[in-house]
């Protein structure tokens, strides 16, 4: 089984993220959406819905009129593919690497490749400037723009929100904490301001490690988990502080497996 953790460039208007994300059906696992930063994170299972997902989110949005924090180079931003259970990484970049086809044929977006030949930041980047798309036309869709099509293992996108809206001080605490198993920005969020990390090892450094890191250095008045984790996460990381980590057994890909009846990874 494989996971697709799809982003759209929409979080403003729930109307329009749930009309997109229905196009889903039984295969959604969750919609966490952000109105500061326009952006929805969608966790779906397998290949057909990401892209029904993608179609929607061409036909229904226009990357011209967005306004948002968060970095972005399409309406369909992101598509990561995740194995879960008995697939391997090996299934997840055949999976990305028909999509990518996929898009650029049936929907005519470029879409640039990321996972074992370079990573999403680098595409973020480089694309457009000296990087070319993997797939599609060589210039942005006028409307859509390009995708960033992705095979990873496990992230867990977590956010910490500093006690004071100090965004010097979250660029500051952002820089120090990144490294090969954390990416970390400081981002203004509407009135507040955080620093926005994706645990790309989650395995060594998780929400616990990371809220430990980033307090070092600056108040922290909360977290923010975006999607999904893994079981195991909560397993590994002291029950007593899964409040404080925004973290809950109702909030794991098993949980959202098993109530949509589509079995554990």
């Amino acid at each position: 089984m494989l996971e697709c953790v799809v982003n759209i460039s929409e979080g403003a208007r729930r109307a329009v993220v749930d009309e997109i994300a229905a196009a889903a059906g039984r295969e959604l696992l969750d919609v966490h959406t952000d109105p500061h930063h326009n952006r929805a994170v969608l966790t779906l299972v397998g290949e057909e819905a990401p892209r029904r997902v993608a179609r929607a989110a061409v036909e229904r949005l226009d990357l011209r009129r967005h306004r948002g924090v968060h970095p972005r180079i399409g309406v369909v931003d992101v598509v990561p593919f995740v194995p879960l259970g008995g697939s391997t990484m090996a299934d997840a970049v055949a999976a990305r690497d028909r999509f990518a086809a996929w898009v650029a044929s049936e929907l005519g977006v470029p879409a640039f490749a990321y996972g074992p030949e370079r990573s999403l930041p680098e595409v973020r980047r480089r694309a457009f400037r000296d990087l070319t798309p993997d797939t599609g036309p060589p210039e942005p869709h006028p409307t859509a723009g390009a995708v960033a099509v992705g095979a990873r293992g496990v992230l867990v996108a977590w956010n910490l929100w500093l006690a004071e809206p100090d965004l010097e001080a979250a660029r500051r605490v952002a820089a120090r904490v990144r490294g090969p198993h954390l990416r970390a920005l400081g981002l203004a969020v509407g009135p507040r301001v955080q620093v926005s990390m994706n645990l790309i090892a989650p395995e060594v450094i998780g929400p616990a490690e990371a809220w430990d890191l980033v307090t070092r250095h600056v108040a922290v008045a909360g977290a923010e988990l975006v999607g999904l984790v893994p079981a195991w996460l909560l397993e590994r990381t002291d029950r007593r502080r899964w409040a404080q980590l925004d973290l809950d057994p109702e909030r794991t890909i098993e949980a959202r497996l098993a109530r949509a009846g589509l079995g554990g990874p």
